[in-house]
């Protein structure tokens, strides 16, 4: 399937890790559809003085980046934090095309993920019930049974995404409906095929203790009765889980994973299969003592 002319931009979220995106530039310029793809990188403004020299040496690196057909910079003079950067800036970029591939400041990509992004876009396009895809895949435990390279699963992936103009329209960015859907356990229930840790994160951000595009993102694809594609070998690493990130401010490897080159059979009319789907759900198990402070604390 040729590609050319038809590819949708790249979007890269950035902040005050310039160590971080220099790798996550390099292996995308390794990518093979590198040198025709736009490139889009909102850089955020500092939130406190020390993150000041951060930002510029960012800014002086992002400035003459080749190996792109075009690379624009997007540079906020004030910190907008990454949730409100993520709305706006793919609200914007979706303004001017049809479809858009996603990353923020701490993802390696094989070689060809850019390929493999733009495939996807491509061949479930037309699919209503497909809100997102993504190139990362978490070390669920696939049945040995499936045969499938790719897999279906109620929830939208935030590492190395993508999506159309005509999903992304049906975000509801305030959750309007949350009072109804909190009296609703069987709603809940539904809403959690995804992971166990969705309703309280969807909570958690009604109440104001986080700030996520990505967990109402995954809300407004489940209210769509939609799923997003994953590949059964990722092809993302995140390299952010150090501490340093937005979402991460301690070290963990639980959401690390092995890359995987190579070609990808699609199929169109994939179907969501109960085995994977609950492979995922387990993948996403809240441990107990999360369950037993979302409870005491926060009373959800």
């Amino acid at each position: 399937m040729s590609l050319s002319g038809n590819l949708a931009p790249v979007v890269l979220f950035c902040y005050n890790r310039p160590w971080h995106l220099r790798q996550t530039i390099e292996s995308l310029q390794l990518n093979l559809l590198a040198s025709q793809s736009e490139l889009i990188i909102y850089s955020d403004g500092p939130k406190l003085p020390p993150d000041e020299p951060f930002i510029a040496d960012i800014r002086n690196y992002i400035a003459d980046l080749k190996g792109f057909k075009s690379v624009k910079v997007i540079a906020a003079e004030k910190n907008n934090g990454l949730a409100k950067s993520v709305i706006k800036g793919v609200s914007d970029v979706l303004e001017k095309y049809e479809k858009i591939i996603v990353l923020e400041d701490d993802m390696l990509t094989t070689p060809d993920f850019l390929t493999f992004m733009n495939e996807a876009l491509h061949i479930y396009q037309e699919r209503k019930d497909i809100f997102s895809v993504t190139a990362y895949s978490p070390p669920i435990e696939v049945p040995a049974a499936y045969r499938h390279d790719l897999y279906l699963a109620p929830r939208a992936s935030s590492w190395g995404w993508g999506t159309w103009k005509s999903r992304w329209q049906h975000a509801d960015w305030d959750v309007n409906d949350f009072d109804s859907l909190k009296k609703d356990p069987g709603k809940k229930q539904a809403f959690t095929q995804g992971g166990e840790d969705l309703w309280p994160m969807l909570a958690k951000q009604q109440l104001g203790t986080i700030d996520s595009w990505a967990i109402r993102w995954t809300y407004s694809q489940f209210k769509n009765s939609a799923y997003g594609v994953y590949p059964v070998k990722s092809k993302i690493k995140n390299i952010g889980t150090d501490g340093s990130g937005t979402n991460f401010t301690f070290k963990t490897g639980y959401y690390e994973s092995e890359m995987s080159a190579g070609k990808v059979l699609f199929d169109p009319l994939l179907q969501p299969d109960a085995d994977v789907i609950n492979a995922f759900r387990r993948y996403y198990q809240l441990p107990f003592y999360l369950k037993i402070k979302n409870r005491i604390k926060y009373g959800i």
